[in-house]
């Protein structure tokens, strides 16, 4: 209990040092997560409301694979991409192994079925009048959607916010892409394994209470979001 209380304390008192090489750990994290939300929700937020409202064979199939695919293992997700764009993959030309833009890729491919996956839950729960409605009214396609989305937006920021806290903690794709460099490609989650792995759990206890307040102001949002979409 005291070794617990004294890692405790000094990761206090490191966070509070403002030690640089910490909060880069701590920007590197944010960046990609944030970057691959935000790729993951300007593809996946039109593909869920094409998805909806476009009648297709096999539609329900799609929607059962993108509902599987929420649950996809990082480290799938990372062999996959290793694949493609190892020295020996297709990709491999460009170079894009153990960088963040390899991170944020795999990262993209892990989030994009629960951004789409969620816009089509939110969207299907709106009432069809609406789109036909706005259809009768003489609106082009693109308005009608962002009539749909004006109704459905809290239901859609919250699967967002879900996928980022889904990326934000994981630690798969970081490690098999990003390859823990320091100074460029170590985020929390790969920092924490490392400092475990030598035995020095100061840093780790650190950037484990930083993850952990990322954390809970995301699920108090996502909660918030929750509420309004519902009333």
């Amino acid at each position: 209990m005291e070794f617990l209380i004294d890692s405790f304390l000094s990761a206090i008192l490191l966070l509070w040092s403002f030690n640089p090489d910490v909060y880069f750990i701590i920007y590197v994290s944010l960046k990609v997560s944030l970057s691959s939300t935000l790729i993951a929700s300007l593809l996946g937020i039109p593909t869920g409301f094409m998805i909806s409202f476009k009648e297709f064979r096999g539609k329900r199939g799609v929607i059962t694979v993108l509902n599987s695919l929420m649950a996809l293992p990082t480290v799938v997700v990372g062999l996959l991409v290793y694949a493609f764009i190892s020295r020996r993959g297709l990709l491999g030309i460009l170079d894009l192994l153990y960088t963040q833009t390899a991170m944020v890729i795999g990262q993209v491919i892990l989030i994009f079925p629960i951004v789409t996956s969620l816009t089509i839950a939110a969207t299907s729960r709106v009432d069809e009048r609406y789109r036909k409605t706005a259809m009768t009214l003489g609106a082009s396609p693109l308005q009608t959607a962002l009539v749909i989305f004006g109704e459905t937006r809290f239901g859609i920021m919250a699967g967002v916010i879900a996928a980022f806290g889904r990326v934000i903690s994981e630690i798969g794709i970081s490690m098999m892409l990003g390859g823990n460099a320091k100074g460029y490609t170590r985020n929390m989650t790969t920092a924490m394994a490392l400092e475990y792995d030598k035995g020095e759990f100061v840093l780790g206890v650190a950037l484990g209470m930083v993850l952990l307040l990322i954390s809970l102001s995301i699920n108090i949002l996502f909660n918030h979001i929750q509420g309004r979409s519902r009333v």
